[in-house]
C-alpha cells in the first residue's frame, strides 16, 4: 500500500532529477509529459493531474516541454516509471496553438516562458507518445488533455485537410481519458495501485481504448451504440456527419451509451462519461496544495503570458450549456455546469491575496461563460433524460434555473474581502441570459440586480460579450440567439451606465466565414454594428476544430443533424473577402468594399458603410475633370481627330 508522502506546502512537483533526489526518491511511479511549461496552478491541466496523482499517494514527476527534435534525454531523465507515462499536448490543441485560421505559423506561444514559439511539436500528443513507445515499449502510456479529448474518434483535421482516425491509432497510446480528467484518473490510479496494468483497464467511465478484435463483449452496465467505421467515413462524408451527431448526444447525456467504432482490424471503445462533478468534487480539485506559481526554473526566461493572464483570477465553474456550433467547451468540459462552493472560492481569494505581486485587483471572477455559476436543471430527472446539445437554443429550457442570485452573492462577498480593492469580470458574459424577452425563467427577478452589480462594480473599462453575428440564418447554424436580443441587452446596459454616469463600452466578439455565412451577411454585419456605434476589434476568422458541429459542416458541406447542405466559405479569397468587412472604417479597405458591394449590386450597403466615399480612381478622374473644365462632347471641337 502506497502512503501519501509529506512535503512542504511551498514545493513544486519535481521536474528535474535533482528535485527527485532531494525528496529521497529512488524511482518515480508516474511521469507526466506536457507541451506546456509547468505552472503549478489549478488553471493548468498538468498541475491539476499532477496534484491528483500526488494526493492518491503516488510519486509523480513532470517533464514540461521536452526536446523532441534531436536529443531525447528529457524523455529518459526519470527513467522507467513504475506504473505509466501520462501525456498531454497542454492546455490547447497543438495545431490551434501553432497556426492561425489561415494556416500561418504563429510567432508566439502563451504557455511558454517569454511567449517563445517552437517549444512543442505539431500533433504533440502523437509525437511524445511515439517517442515513449520507442524508448520504453513495455511501459503503458495514458493520454489526455484537450487535444486527445477532441480527437478521440474519427475527426477532420483542418491543417492536413483530411480525416484522421482516433488519436489512439496514430499515437500508439494504451488508454485515453477524455473530458475533465479528475474522476476517471482517480479510478485508474486505484486500479493500477491494486495491481491492474494500465493497458488492461477497461471498465472505467470516461476512457477510450482500442480493442484488438471486432468482437467487443457486451457490458452489464452500459448499452452500446456503433458508429460507421473509420474506413466507411473516409469514403462517405454523410456517414461521418451522422457519426458526429451520435458522439455529441452521447457526450452530453447522464445515462449515455458506450460507443464503438471499427478502425482497421481493431475496435475503438469509448466508455460513457461520468456524471458531472458535484460541488464537493470541484472543491477537492481546486483546494489541492498548488503553489500557484510557475516553476522557479523559468525565472530567467521571461514571463509566461497565459499565467500572467490568470494569476489573479478565480475560475468558479466549468462546463457550458450553450452548445455553440464552433466551440469545444461543451465537447471537453461537458454541457452541465459544475460549480464550486462559495467557501472554496473565498479560500482561493485568500490564497491570491498572499501572492507577493497582488495589489488588490482580481482580473476575473468567471468561467467558460462568466454568468453560468450554479445554473442547473430544477428537476434533475428531466436532465437525465435530455439529449439536447444546448439548454438555451433555440429557446431556454423551462427546466433550467437561470437565477443569478448565487453569483451576485459571490461578487458581494469578494467585494467585502479586506484585501480586495476591485474584482473584475474578464470572462465573456452570456448576455442572452440577461434579456427578459429571451430568458423567461427569471423567477426571482434578479437579472437587473446582477447587471447593476456587474456594471457598477466589476467592469474593467470594457465588458466582453459574444453575439458572434447579426444574420439570424447564420446565428441559427451557430446555435446562437437572434441579434435582436443583443440590441435589447445593449439598451439595458446603456440605461444602467447612464444612470450611474459610467462610460464602459461593450466589446462584442464576431466571427467571419462561419458555416451558413455568405459575403452579403458580413456586409450586413458591418452595417448593423456601425449603426450601433461599433468599430469592431475582437474579431476572428472561423477555424474548424475537431468535435464541433461547425467543423463537420466545413468538411462535409451538410449539417450533421439534418444532413442538409450548408454553404461555407472555404477558399482563402472567400474567407478574406468576408473578414475585410469588419474593417470598413479603415482607409485601406474602403476602395475594396466600395467596388465589391457594387459588384454584388448592394450600393445601399456601400452607402451605409462609406457614405459618399468614392474609390481613389474615381476621385482622380473627378479631379482631372474639374481641372480641365466640363467634359468635352464626343467628336466635338479640338478633340476631333
Amino acid at each position: 500500500m502506497i502512503t501519501v508522502r509529506e512535503r512542504p506546502i511551498t514545493h513544486w512537483l519535481p521536474i528535474t532529477k535533482k528535485e527527485v533526489e532531494q525528496r529521497g526518491w529512488d524511482d518515480v511511479d508516474v511521469v507526466l509529459i506536457s507541451g506546456d511549461a509547468y505552472v503549478d496552478h489549478p488553471s493548468f491541466g498538468t498541475a491539476v493531474i499532477g496534484r491528483i496523482i500526488e494526493s492518491e499517494g503516488f510519486r509523480v514527476a513532470i517533464v514540461p516541454q521536452p526536446n523532441w527534435k534531436d536529443d531525447l534525454r528529457d524523455f529518459k531523465k526519470f527513467g522507467r516509471p513504475k506504473y505509466f507515462f501520462g501525456v498531454t499536448a497542454g492546455c490547447m490543441d497543438s495545431m490551434v496553438n501553432h497556426y492561425t485560421a489561415n494556416k500561418r505559423l504563429r510567432s508566439n506561444d502563451s504557455y511558454t516562458p517569454g511567449g517563445e514559439a517552437g517549444f512543442r511539436p505539431d500533433y504533440a500528443t502523437i509525437v511524445y507518445t511515439k517517442i515513449l513507445k520507442e524508448l520504453y515499449p513495455d511501459v503503458p502510456v495514458l493520454i489526455g488533455g484537450i487535444e486527445a479529448s477532441l480527437r478521440r474518434v474519427t475527426h477532420y483535421d483542418y491543417w492536413q485537410d483530411r480525416l484522421m482516425p482516433t488519436i489512439l491509432e496514430d499515437s500508439g497510446a494504451d488508454l485515453l481519458v477524455y473530458g475533465m480528467g479528475e474522476q476517471p484518473l482517480r479510478e485508474i490510479l486505484r486500479l493500477v495501485q491494486s495491481g491492474v496494468p494500465l493497458n488492461q483497464v477497461r471498465d472505467v467511465n470516461q476512457i477510450a481504448y482500442l480493442d484488438e478484435t471486432h468482437n467487443v463483449p457486451e457490458h452489464t452496465a452500459w448499452n452500446t451504440v456503433e458508429l460507421a467505421s473509420h474506413e466507411v467515413c473516409l469514403k462517405d462524408k454523410l456517414k461521418y456527419a451522422a457519426n458526429f451527431k451520435i458522439v455529441e448526444v452521447e457526450s452530453n447525456k447522464w445515462q449515455a451509451n458506450r460507443i464503438l467504432q471499427k478502425v482497421g482490424n481493431r475496435t475503438l471503445v469509448i466508455n460513457p462519461p461520468f456524471k458531472t462533478m458535484d460541488e464537493a468534487e470541484m472543491d477537492r480539485s481546486f483546494d489541492l496544495p498548488y503553489t500557484r506559481l510557475p516553476h522557479p526554473k523559468y525565472k530567467n526566461r521571461g514571463p509566461i503570458p497565459a499565467y500572467d493572464m490568470i494569476k489573479f483570477s478565480v475560475n468558479m465553474h466549468r462546463g457550458c450549456f450553450g452548445g455553440c456550433s464552433f466551440c469545444t467547451i461543451s465537447a471537453h468540459q461537458g454541457k452541465f455546469v459544475a460549480s464550486r462552493s462559495q467557501e472554496s472560492i473565498m479560500k482561493e481569494v485568500d490564497e491570491i491575496a498572499k501572492h507577493p505581486e497582488f495589489k488588490g485587483y482580481l482580473s476575473d471572477l468567471g468561467g467558460p461563460s462568466a454568468n453560468m455559476y450554479k445554473m442547473k436543471g430544477k428537476d434533475e430527472s428531466i436532465c437525465a433524460r435530455c439529449q439536447a446539445p444546448s439548454c438555451i437554443n433555440p429557446v431556454i429550457c423551462s427546466n433550467l434555473d437561470t437565477s443569478h442570485t448565487p453569483l451576485t452573492e459571490v461578487y458581494k462577498m469578494v467585494d467585502n474581502h479586506p484585501s480586495v480593492k476591485k474584482a473584475f469580470v474578464g470572462s465573456g458574459v452570456r448576455y442572452d441570459l440577461l434579456v427578459d424577452d429571451f430568458n423567461k425563467n427569471n423567477a426571482d427577478g434578479n437579472h437587473d440586480e446582477y447587471m447593476e452589480q456587474l456594471i457598477t462594480r466589476h467592469v474593467s473599462g470594457r465588458l466582453k460579450v459574444a453575439p458572434e453575428h447579426t444574420s439570424d440564418a447564420t446565428l441559427k447554424v451557430m446555435r446562437k440567439p437572434s441579434f435582436k436580443y443583443f440590441r435589447k441587452f445593449k439598451e439595458k446596459y446603456d440605461q444602467i451606465q447612464d444612470k450611474h454616469n459610467l462610460n464602459q463600452p461593450l466589446i462584442p466578439y464576431f466571427i467571419s466565414s462561419h458555416p451558413g455565412c455568405e459575403e452579403q451577411d458580413m456586409a450586413n454585419l458591418a452595417a448593423e454594428t456601425k449603426d450601433l456605434g461599433f468599430r469592431l476589434e475582437q474579431v476572428q476568422d472561423f477555424t474548424p476544430t475537431p468535435m464541433t458541429v461547425a467543423e463537420v459542416i466545413y468538411y462535409t458541406g451538410v449539417h450533421p443533424y439534418t444532413l442538409q447542405p450548408v454553404y461555407t466559405a472555404k477558399t482563402r479569397e472567400e474567407k478574406q473577402n468576408q473578414n475585410n468587412y469588419f474593417f470598413w472604417y479603415k482607409h485601406e479597405f474602403k476602395d475594396w468594399i466600395k467596388n465589391r458591394l457594387t459588384k454584388l449590386k448592394r450600393p445601399d450597403l456601400a452607402k451605409t458603410l462609406l457614405g459618399n466615399y468614392q474609390p481613389n480612381y474615381q476621385q482622380r478622374n473627378a479631379q482631372k475633370t474639374q481641372q480641365r473644365g466640363a467634359a468635352p462632347k464626343k467628336g466635338g471641337g479640338k478633340f476631333r481627330k
